[in-house]
């Protein structure tokens, strides 16, 4: 019977994710995607390693190892960074040292491996720190799945170095036998749930809109409202003013109803900072921008589901939401209630 090793197995399943986003669109040729490529080629040459002896996987697996946690910090730093993003090829250089490494220093790779792993864990530990609404770029439907898939790929660094830290002391120490199926097991985890985190958040974050020409040159809506934005103000006043703005945008133009809107594309609506706009909500209202949108949202679909007879899933997508799970949660967390169950006791109340 044909026994295929493990590590092939999971490169094959990270391909068909990779293709699956790409035939979604999600983020064509960004981040995202090319995180889950690498993800792919190092499980490849990871069983080419370890299942088929093949001695320059060796050479190759430490620079993807260092590369790794560089793009996974650089793509989920874009889910704030979006319109002001920040270069990649600083991110590029630990690689280039394990690579250097590789070649002059073979015995400095792991613990120059373990303090990268660290390092990127703990600054998207500190990028996590600041809360799902710090993604800006992301839907708000989407904020805690692709925040809970930060948290996943962070911790994941730690414990990955931490693990290859204890594997050395082992082959240090003893003969090595458990090290090499300790190693292969925590990497292909790493892998494996690592790339589909990374799947979850690049699906969460919607293509960039475009304005027209501005000067010659094509702008993100992102970028515009930067440039448009008024300088901040904490006084009382000016919340109240951007307050009154989100009001007038969501009873007026009825944003809240677009499925793919970003604390980012508010910004360039309203023409004002996300920032400030985060900052004034929390002040009035104590609760962040995404639960303020999701009550328009739950508020349309509680006036259709007594108005109309349409189903709970088209008043779901009518009113803006684009999962069923986050709609559940946060019409109970509003109302008190279940969707249906707030149809039946207005049925009733007829």
């Amino acid at each position: 019977m044909l026994s295929i090793p493990l590590s092939f197995v999971v490169s094959f399943i990270l391909c068909l994710i990779l293709v699956r986003m790409i035939r979604h669109g999600a983020e064509k040729f960004g981040l995202f995607p090319l995180l889950v490529a690498v993800f792919a080629v190092q499980a490849t040459v990871s069983g080419l390693n370890w299942d088929m002896g093949w001695r320059p996987a060796r050479m190759i697996q430490p620079v993807l190892a260092a590369l790794l946690p560089a793009l996974s910090f650089v793509a989920f730093d874009r889910l704030r960074h979006h319109a002001r993003a920040r270069p990649l090829w600083p991110h590029l250089l630990p690689a280039g040292l394990i690579a250097l490494l590789v070649a002059f220093r073979g015995e400095a790779i792991d613990p120059a491996l373990f303090v990268i792993c660290i390092g990127y864990g703990v600054a998207l530990l500190a990028v996590a720190r600041h809360g799902p609404s710090a993604l800006s770029a992301v839907r708000f439907s989407d904020e805690r799945t692709a925040y809970r898939a930060l948290l996943a790929i962070a911790a994941l660094l730690i414990v990955t170095a931490v693990g290859d830290a204890a594997i050395s002391v082992d082959l240090f120490l003893g003969n090595g036998d458990r090290a090499r199926t300790l190693l292969v097991a925590a990497k292909l985890l790493w892998l494996g749930v690592a790339g589909y985190a990374a799947t979850v958040a690049g699906d969460s974050r919607p293509e960039p809109e475009v304005e027209a020409d501005v000067g010659g040159e094509r702008r993100t809506a992102e970028e515009a409202a930067l440039s448009a934005a008024p300088p901040d103000d904490d006084t009382a006043e000016a919340d109240a003013a951007v307050v009154g703005r989100i009001e007038a945008l969501m009873a007026e133009k009825q944003l809240y109803r677009d499925p793919d809107l970003t604390l980012e594309r508010l910004a360039r609506r309203a023409g004002i900072p996300a920032r400030q706009i985060s900052a004034a909500l929390n002040r009035i209202h104590g609760r962040n921008v995404s639960q303020v949108v999701n009550e328009y949202r739950v508020r349309d679909a509680q006036r259709r589901l007594k108005e109309t007879d349409d189903t709970v899933t088209v008043v779901m997508l009518e009113a803006g939401f684009g999962t069923k799970s986050n709609f559940n949660r946060e019409f109970l967390r509003v109302t008190g209630m279940t969707p249906s169950a707030y149809r039946r006791a207005g049925s009733r109340g007829h």
